[in-house]
């Protein structure tokens, strides 16, 4: 949310404030005794100033005899004595205060990020699709930290900050209520400035948080593209976009800047007027008589109550602003908690013993609207057989495979394993039996063994290393630095990609799956790995149900189906004879596909 005026009106949306609050019901011991302390300080607040009123007005004059300490300036001392006592004590009070907010606020911030992250763990993956990763990532990180300051430096400090200037008011106006009104007379001003700051304030904060959600996705989306804008001498353009970006986050920053440098300065006129207003009205009463003896002593309290009071209306507009902006995240981070799009698990089916038969019964898909990548898509394959499906680019290929683990759900008809259907199996238990290798294979970073396992520690060591020998990469893997503990690096990085892609099928053949899909994975790997792939492919669809997604005809020849789909729409099935022999879809890719091969080989 961007607009202004909105974010305005959100500051007193009761109900955001409440569900924040809701994250905070765990730690109510430590949200009370903060508001506890609040009302101590207040408290505390105005007794300094009284206390030097005191001793100015009776303990210099000698009109006070001293309690517990005589002798000559035995009142000065006692009063010292108990001045510093209660700077201790403040000085305690606040200590706690300080931490109690601040600790309610981290942990209400931890709270709220596991929530915020487990919601995006479950997000149908189309949500990924419109939603770039670095504005989730801002979500989870920066915006749920401000959420924090609606604890540490936004809520709980306005509210004590407002207990002690009504505390400090209500002592000024026991004194004298003329006085206290004549040193106000200037406040009106300072009301004025205060609330164009709060509102230059806000504006730039929006600015700014808008600003730092589009870097954090353009810097995360260029990172990861990195080699596409070096091969392509993209360098000087891609820099002048994010040269913007970060000039929109400069520009903010220093209209936030301005009105602080504007701000302040108001404030410290206010309070030199006040305090000039007060010096004259008291100079005035001091020419009464009865009344000169008591004038020292009330200037001296009302000065130092003059602070008390411009110290916290200094932040209070800041803080206020904190809070606004830490509730314009929490509605930011709502909105994802409250994103419905999210894989339902309503089945309670256990896939133990699944055999991996699967029927696609008149399914319809569209990641958009009425926009089907898949029409009227019917097959069956029986457990233990293999599926080849070949297409051209955009055909449907890729979605077939995503709606068969539930990634995305169907818009019409139904998919069935086993003659269940997938809806009715637990959504953990369905993908435990359906492995899944992609044509690029993502590695986290890590060792080896944490990305064949993916740390689950139910995989034992010597499962990892057998799956390894049987695929025909354990060898490699232990002539690597620590073997099964070597660090990949992020995606991967230190590894080809066929030596990723036999990776892939350890991890595959590691979770025993009941159905195997292979996404196209041959397609970019050079010819000697193509082979050990092959041959690691031969080993993994062994007794398994298995789809596979060919690039190269040359690879499922021995499939016991093969689907031709074009436009969403399957135009062939059958055997590679078959269709060979039909001289339809198929007979011209393989002939397109030779014809290539001939050429290459010329």
């Amino acid at each position: 949310m961007s607009d202004p005026q909105q974010a305005k009106k959100k500051i007193f949306d009761f109900s955001l404030l409440r569900r924040v609050f809701r994250f905070a019901a765990p730690y109510k011991r430590k949200f009370y005794t903060s508001l506890l302390l609040a009302i101590i300080l207040a408290i505390i607040s105005p007794i300094r100033p009284w206390l030097i009123q005191l001793t100015i007005n009776d303990g210099i004059k000698g009109n006070t005899a001293a309690h517990f300490i005589t002798g000559p300036g035995g009142f000065i001392i006692e009063i010292t004595i108990i001045q510093l006592a209660l700077l201790l004590l403040e000085t305690l009070f606040r200590f706690f205060f300080t931490f109690l907010t601040a600790s309610l606020g981290q942990n209400v911030v931890k709270d709220m990020r596991v929530s915020t992250y487990n919601k995006i763990l479950h997000l149908n993956l189309r949500q990924y699709d419109k939603t770039p990763i670095g504005t989730l990532t801002t979500r989870t990180i920066n915006d749920i930290e401000s959420i924090n300051d609606i604890f540490s430096d936004g809520l709980i400090p306005i509210i004590a900050d407002l207990l002690s200037i009504i505390s400090v008011l209500a002592y000024m106006f026991s004194v004298s209520w003329k006085l206290t009104l004549v040193c106000l007379a200037p406040f009106p001003f300072l009301i004025l400035a205060t609330y164009f700051f709060k509102e230059s304030v806000n504006k730039s904060f929006i600015r700014v948080r808008n600003a730092v959600a589009s870097l954090n996705a353009f810097v995360q989306e260029h990172i990861t593209g990195m080699a596409i804008v070096q091969a392509f001498a993209s360098e000087k353009r891609e820099f002048g976009k994010f040269n913007n970006i970060n000039k929109e986050h400069r520009n903010a920053n220093i209209k936030a800047i301005f009105a602080y440098s504007v701000f302040f300065p108001v404030v410290e006129l206010v309070m030199a007027l006040s305090i000039g207003l007060l010096v004259w009205w008291a100079a005035k009463d001091a020419l009464n008589p009865g009344q000169a003896e008591k004038v020292g002593g009330v200037i001296t309290a009302f000065i130092l109550c003059l602070n008390l009071l411009f110290r916290p209306l200094r932040v209070i507009a800041d803080k206020f602003n904190v809070l606004q902006m830490g509730m314009i995240a929490s509605e930011r981070v709502f909105k994802v908690l409250d994103n419905e799009d999210s894989a339902i698990n309503e089945g309670d089916k256990e896939a133990d013993g699944m055999k991996g038969k699967v029927e696609f019964d008149k399914v319809w898909f569209a990641y958009n609207e009425e926009q089907y990548v898949l029409k009227d898509v019917s097959f069956t394959l029986e457990a233990g057989q293999t599926l080849a499906i070949v297409g051209h680019t955009g055909s449907g290929k890729t979605s077939i495979i995503s709606l068969l683990n539930r990634l995305y759900q169907v818009n019409k008809g139904q998919i069935r394993i086993d003659d269940t259907p997938i809806e009715a199996y637990h959504l953990d238990a369905l993908r435990s039996k359906i492995a899944v290798v992609l044509q690029d294979v993502f590695l986290f970073s890590g060792t080896v063994a944490d990305n064949v396992t993916l740390r689950n520690p139910a995989i034992r060591k010597e499962d990892v290393n057998s799956a390894a020998r049987l695929i025909g990469i354990h060898d490699f893997i232990m002539q690597l630095p620590g073997n099964y503990d070597y660090n990949v690096m992020e995606r991967g990085a230190t590894l080809s990609l066929g030596q990723r892609q036999l990776l892939s099928f350890v991890r595959a053949l590691l979770y025993d799956p009941a159905i195997l899909i292979l996404d196209e994975a041959t397609s970019s790997v050079d010819t000697e790995s193509e082979a050990l792939i092959q041959q690691a492919i031969d080993k993994l669809i062994a007794n398994r149900t298995s789809i596979v997604i060919a690039h190269r005809l040359s690879t499922i020849r021995k499939a016991n189906q093969i689907m031709v789909l074009d436009k969403g729409q399957i135009k062939e099935m059958g055997t590679h004879e078959e269709l060979i022999e039909k001289q339809g879809f198929y007979y011209q890719l393989h002939k397109m596909q030779f014809e290539k091969q001939v050429i290459l080989i010329d």
